[in-house]
């Protein structure tokens, strides 16, 4: 009796035993992802005006923008790949690009801080303005 019930898999058994595999040799062949893959959020921090309209813009509140600090962070764990925040970028400095990120055990945040602008050579100050000379009064009319 015990050999009946071995007997529905033997058919998937035997087709697997003898067909090719379903899955790629990964690490020796690239990924290739599925079209309209939403990947994971970038920025190219240089560019960043720490202006938070990415962080306003995201549902799930993924984002924290600094503006004093000058620092953009994100909850990767958070982050739902809506691609909301890139929309709302007014300089275009963040995107999503194809890929996974890598796997951890524990939740944690990116933080990426902005890099001081290089200082441009002085500014020379504007001379001050004279001051306005006041009118003088017109000399009321008399009458006669």
């Amino acid at each position: 009796m015990d050999q009946w019930k071995f007997t529905p898999f033997l058919h998937t058994a035997l087709k697997n035993l003898f067909s090719r595999p379903d899955t790629v040799a990964y690490p020796f062949k690239p990924a290739v992802y599925p079209d309209r893959m939403r990947g994971h959020v970038v920025i190219q921090i240089e560019d960043c005006i720490s202006c938070g309209l990415c962080a306003r813009s995201c549902p799930p509140g993924a984002l924290r923008v600094d503006r004093a600090a000058g620092t953009w962070t994100i909850s990767r764990f958070d982050c739902v790949q809506c691609g909301s925040c890139v929309n709302a970028c007014p300089k275009k400095c963040l995107a999503i690009v194809p890929g996974y990120t890598t796997p951890d055990g524990e939740k944690h945040t990116e933080t990426f801080t902005r890099p001081p602008k290089p200082d441009a050579a002085p500014a020379q100050p504007k001379p001050a303005a004279a001051p306005a000379q006041p009118k003088p009064a017109a000399a009321p009319e008399q009458a006669q």
